[in-house]
């Protein structure tokens, strides 16, 4: 079954959060990843959003919790997580 993974992010420092996006994506591509919303547009019906949302589409979520906790995505995650406010989740698709 899909799982898609939900990003909400405001940068705070966007020279340092290019560091992360360099690592992330090929990352992502190693895990068979898909960025399925990228940045962009977003306009808000209902709650609230932060400033960048992405989407990408898992394998299934054995696959998308291995790509997370792998050393690829965490060592992108360690110039992210101190310039950056984010939600990130994952979601079992149907």
């Amino acid at each position: 079954m899909p799982t898609y993974a939900i990003v909400q992010v405001d940068v705070k420092d966007a020279d340092e959060y290019a560091k992360y996006a360099e690592l992330a994506g090929p990352a992502v591509a190693q895990y068979g990843g898909e960025f399925l919303a990228r940045g962009g547009t977003v306009e808000i019906k209902e709650g609230t959003s932060r400033a960048r949302c992405v989407i990408i589409r898992f394998p299934d979520m054995e696959t998308a919790q291995s790509f997370y906790h792998g050393p690829e995505y965490q060592k992108a995650l360690s110039y992210a997580l101190p310039v950056s406010e984010r939600d990130y989740k994952f979601v079992e698709g149907v």
